[in-house]
């Protein structure tokens, strides 16, 4: 097991890598001793690993529940963060009350939101078990919901207590799933650390099959790579904008599809595509770091380009971002492989990329 650790202070929590954690792991035990946990899963994953998280717990939490929510993007909502909210109260749990988050991105953001603002905040886990959440949404507190007119754009920062990482819980991932997860691989690598974005290249057909070892190191480097960015700026205020890399053009892609239509590590690989070919035609990247990204997205089994809308589609979608300011969209820029910078952009090479980088097709299954 490999053991690292996001230093926030008093909000410090460790991060727990391995195989076959689901079935021991005594620190989640010790968490769990006496308090009333509730357990918050989604339709699928339920039934895969709620049997094993149910049996950690026996015996250790005073009461244990099971919220089982909706699965999918689309079901990320206040009406699905009520159910979490209904089942607490009809338990009467209290301040001293556990969330323990087992799922994907979408479950780990609801159950800690829900744990930011129940009764003004109770603890909660992280207990990713799709490969994009591994390695991107369960490490550094942010949480929240989705609203009709832009992802994420309700929520809070709210830390959890422990995050527990058991990479044989990817073994059950459905392949589209797996890829989508590798789009964030890919991004800490562009934006943090050259040398692992040449090992990541090196290692895709390793990461895609599934190989122990190599999902280890990729899920072990890239929480690395955000811990090391979210204790330098847990809240946001400047660098852990960098972590948006390919959000900004990939969050418009979801909304303006409809959450749950491409996965969001597929628009997040759209998205990396048309940040890196923007930073490109500002002067910033050479051709052959563009190529680069461009081939290892295609080699992780992600789309290269976003749907063909009207340029000013995207803009008006991008407008609804966290980044932007009054407004206008701000972008993470490559300034070289391994470093990225936050910044406006004027118009005419913006729309050169959207001309470039779009294509026809909006498949639920899109390709390259």
């Amino acid at each position: 097991m490999i053991e690292l650790n996001v230093a926030l202070g008093e909000r410090s929590y460790p991060i727990l890598i391995g195989r076959g954690l689901l079935g021991d792991c005594e620190p989640l035990q010790r968490l769990a001793a006496g308090r009333q946990v509730a357990i918050v899963t989604d339709s699928n994953v339920a039934t895969l690993h709620g049997p094993a998280i149910r049996q950690l717990l026996a015996g250790h939490a005073a009461a244990l529940i099971e919220v089982v929510m909706p699965a999918g993007e689309a079901h990320k909502t206040f009406d699905s963060l009520n159910l979490i909210f209904d089942a607490l109260l009809e338990s009467r749990f209290d301040r001293g009350a556990l969330l323990v988050a087992v799922g994907g991105g979408v479950v780990g953001d609801m159950a800690g939101f829900a744990a930011a603002v129940y009764q003004r905040g109770i603890d909660f886990v992280q207990v990713p078990t799709t490969l994009l959440a591994q390695v991107d949404s369960s490490v550094g507190g942010k949480t929240g919901i989705n609203h009709p007119l832009g992802k994420n754009m309700i929520g809070a920062f709210h830390q959890p207590r422990l995050v527990l990482i058991d990479v044989d819980t990817l073994m059950t991932l459905p392949e589209r799933e797996l890829s989508a997860g590798l789009a964030e691989v890919i991004k800490h690598g562009a934006i943090a650390d050259a040398a692992y974005f040449d090992g990541i290249e090196r290692d895709m057909p390793a990461l895609r099959a599934r190989d122990a070892r190599a999902l280890i190191d990729a899920v072990a480097r890239s929480c690395e790579i955000k811990a090391s960015v979210v204790e330098r700026d847990e809240r946001e205020g400047g660098l852990r904008a960098i972590l948006n890399f390919g959000h900004t053009f990939g969050h418009a892609i979801e909304a303006g599809l409809g959450y749950g239509e491409w996965l969001h590590g597929e628009a997040v690989g759209a998205g990396m595509v048309m940040a890196a070919d923007l930073s490109h035609r500002l002067g910033l990247i050479d051709a052959g770091i563009l190529k680069r990204l461009q081939s290892l997205v295609v080699a992780a089994g992600l789309p290269m380009r976003g749907p063909a809308w009207p340029s000013t589609r995207y803009v008006e979608l991008m407008s609804v971002d966290k980044k932007a300011e009054r407004g206008t969209p701000r972008f993470v820029l490559l300034e070289r492989l391994g470093g990225a910078r936050v910044q406006r952009v004027p118009d005419e090479p913006l729309l050169a990329t959207l001309a470039a980088c779009t294509s026809v097709s909006t498949s639920v299954t899109p390709s390259a």
